[in-house]
């Protein structure tokens, strides 16, 4: 198994070309042996049956038994220029010879008295020798109306050389073709299989430098053209997931410098000198609110990175979205108070979904809400349902978004205002976290915002997993 695995895929088409070839050749040879040998069975029993025909007409020109002998001559005439013709005459109620032409003759009497027959039957015998003989055998009357018994056997020793021959050229002939098959399919195969060297040219020196060549599909077969499209598409997937790689390691290294410098000099000022009880106190309480803040990162990454690389992270059930709205509007409603903002839920619809997911994107874009409303405003859940989507729209009144921060809200460490950001507590992670979720649920969220004016947040849900 493993020699096999190691031969060329031109060299396995050629072995296997050769074993069809074999398998169809030699059935053909079979097959043409057999036809053959039927046909000249039939060919024999032509020529006896119209030997026979003209022997029974010669023997009712015979005056009587007796007139044979002397009229020899005429059952010559039937045999001359067929030495493979036997004849031999007897009397058929004694048993004893009346003619016989060849001492071959004189045996088939032997041979073939035992054996049933009648005028239409073609018996086979051999002689002491080993030749194989077609006979036909029966009666036929003279002119005075007595029987004559006659013999007639066919040598069938030209017919066995034939197919002799045939096995023999057979035999020979077909190793000779098997092999030009097989050099010929290997020829084709490695012909048709060079475009294959393409793809070896350049999948050897790939690397994460060069993650962006690609395979000219100019000039390839169907077959070969589809492995390049589905090779390139592969590349190309591959040169992104890398490239977020390197941006999620970049974006993450830059989002842990902040705290971890700000622990390490927290922690360096402190050990300086002689601090006392309370002023160490003041600095470890510092430290475990960058260390809070560094495990919530963490958790974040965490969770992004599950959601957009495991298959399925939800775990189903029926949820009311105006229930999950209303949980999450009393969860936070004392962040709401504090900062003087009312909240309002609306509406009704159930989809099937992660309960936990969906309670934490609503969460995630109500405290947002929140924190950038203008005091004393309200912050409204509307929760729609539609023909395609179920909706819930999170908009609360305050300054607004820039149209050139729009696009990037939902990215990774993207913030509209980082120093405001940073001292709320935020990750920037927690739209990247909506988006994550909504994506696993097949569905999608969206900002809108117009400058002093409301911004709207839309989480929106696709029609195959809304319930009515």
């Amino acid at each position: 198994m493993v020699w096999w695995s190691r031969n060329s895929l031109a060299m396995r088409i050629a072995l296997a070309s050769a074993l069809f070839g074999l398998l169809l050749t030699g059935g053909a040879t079979v097959t043409g042996f057999y036809a053959l040998s039927e046909q000249l069975d039939v060919r024999a029993a032509e020529e006896l049956e119209g030997k026979r025909d003209l022997l029974l007409h010669v023997l009712s020109e015979m005056p009587s038994p007796e007139a044979i002998t002397q009229n020899q001559h005429r059952f010559g005439d039937l045999l001359i220029g067929h030495d493979d013709l036997h004849l031999a005459l007897t009397d058929p109620a004694t048993g004893q010879p009346v003619a016989s032409f060849s001492p071959t003759a004189q045996q088939s009497v032997v041979a073939l008295k035992g054996k049933a027959a009648t005028d239409s039957l073609i018996c086979r015998w051999s002689s002491a020798n080993g030749a194989q003989f077609a006979a036909v055998q029966g009666t036929g009357p003279v002119a005075n109306g007595k029987a004559v018994r006659y013999y007639l056997s066919l040598d069938r020793r030209h017919d066995s050389q034939l197919l002799s021959g045939f096995i023999r050229t057979s035999s020979i002939a077909l190793p000779v073709l098997l092999l030009l098959v097989g050099l010929g399919a290997w020829l084709i195969a490695r012909t048709s299989l060079s475009p294959l060297r393409r793809f070896h040219r350049l999948a050897a020196p790939v690397g994460t430098q060069s993650l962006s060549q690609r395979v000219s599909s100019s000039g390839l077969p169907t077959e070969l053209y589809e492995l390049a499209q589905a090779f390139n598409s592969m590349l190309g997937r591959i040169d992104d997931g890398y490239q977020r790689l390197q941006a999620f390691s970049s974006e993450l290294a830059h989002e842990m410098r902040t705290p971890v410098a700000t622990l390490m000099g927290r922690t360096q000022v402190g050990l300086s000198k002689t601090r006392t009880v309370a002023e160490l106190r003041e600095v470890l309480e510092g430290n475990v609110e960058e260390l809070e803040r560094l495990a919530r990162l963490i958790a974040d990454m965490l969770f992004i990175a599950s959601a957009e690389h495991n298959g399925d992270i939800l775990n189903r059930e029926p949820v009311d979205l105006a229930h999950e709205a209303w949980q999450v509007a009393e969860y936070l409603s004392l962040l709401a108070e504090e900062r003087g903002v009312t909240l309002e839920v609306s509406g009704a619809a159930t989809v099937v979904g992660d309960r936990r997911l969906i309670q934490r994107a609503l969460s995630n874009l109500v405290s947002n809400a929140i924190r950038h409303a203008q005091s004393n405003s309200q912050v409204d859940l509307l929760v729609t349902l539609g023909n395609a989507w179920a909706t819930v729209n999170v908009v609360n009144a305050g300054d607004g978004i820039a149209p050139d921060h729009l696009p990037h809200i939902f990215e990774r460490f993207y913030r509209v205002d980082s120093a405001r950001a940073r001292l709320d507590g935020g990750t920037g992670l927690g739209l990247a976290i909506v988006r994550s979720i909504m994506s696993a649920h097949g569905g999608q969220v969206s900002a809108q915002s117009a400058l002093d004016g409301k911004t709207t947040f839309t989480l929106s849900f696709p029609q195959e997993i809304v319930i009515r």
